[in-house]
């Protein structure tokens, strides 16, 4: 089945269960006293099968679903939990600082999800159109690369002679571009005015230089262009890291304030058949 297939059919297989669910809450929420006990269990019930798939990616050896079928599933499941969240608290806002604080540490998770899943659709095209994907491990190495080769050839000589304007020139412009990644949020808005503000001060140093001067320059403005590509990709993949730095967690704190909201209710209500 092609992805626009499953999607179609992740989409309607999720209208028709959340169809039925809200149905069947209309017809016994009045009749059934205890069913917010049942949507709530069935509520913990979605949040640990979504909280599982971050234990799937760890384990990959084991013989389950591959990790893109697990990804729609955790979709589609995060959506049904949504629509139980909603009939758990029976359409209205929770009562007490602990449940407003539990409602709050879900909708946070919902709502980096689905950043989170905004970021898994968005960062890989863009990544594409930037030359690929560069492992994020190698981008330390490779940008070290990049630094000692401008180095050499900003302070190598130049037709026998120490280039002082070019070296000078580099020590004052571009040593710090080269030295760390930069502009991070530009990435981020694919704001490219600092490379073009950067090759148009490289452009301007031209005219002090003679032609050796300005053909070794030529080659410093190519490795400034790869470098700030590959600090694009730094900056895209290192958002997409962090995003699972806030998912996860609150994820975790989602499931401790979720056991402790059970043992409450349990306390409180003198046990539930």
């Amino acid at each position: 089945m092609r992805f626009s297939q499953q999607r179609w059919f992740g989409w309607a297989v999720f209208l028709i269960i959340a169809g039925e669910m809200v149905a069947l809450h209309l017809t016994y929420a009045r009749q059934l006293p205890r069913l917010d006990f049942l949507t709530g269990w069935g509520l913990l019930g979605v949040v640990l099968l979504l909280a599982f798939y971050n234990l799937r990616k760890k384990l990959a050896f084991l013989p389950l679903l591959p990790s893109e079928k697990w990804m729609q599933v955790h979709i589609y499941a995060a959506l049904v939990s949504a629509v139980l969240f909603a009939l758990h608290v029976s359409y209205r806002l929770p009562a007490g600082w602990f449940n407003w604080l539990l409602a709050l540490l879900y909708l946070l998770v919902m709502a980096s999800g689905v950043y989170g899943l905004y970021l898994t659709r968005a960062i890989p095209k863009r990544l594409t159109t930037r030359g690929g994907e560069v492992l994020f491990e190698r981008i330390p190495d490779v940008r070290r690369q990049f630094q000692e080769q401008a180095e050499h050839l900003a302070f190598q000589p130049v037709a026998g002679v120490q280039s002082g304007v070019l070296s000078a020139f580099y020590l004052r412009e571009l040593k710090p571009f080269f030295a760390a990644p930069k502009h991070f949020s530009f990435h981020w808005n694919e704001d490219r005015s600092p490379v073009v503000g950067i090759l148009g001060r490289i452009s301007d140093e031209r005219r002090y230089l003679n032609e050796a001067e300005r053909r070794t320059l030529d080659q410093i403005a190519a490795l400034v262009r790869q470098k700030d590509g590959l600090d694009y990709h730094y900056a895209q993949q290192l958002l997409l890291r962090a995003w699972l730095f806030v998912h996860i967690p609150l994820t975790y704190g989602l499931l401790v304030f979720t056991a402790a909201h059970v043992l409450l209710v349990f306390a409180f209500s003198g046990g539930a058949r």
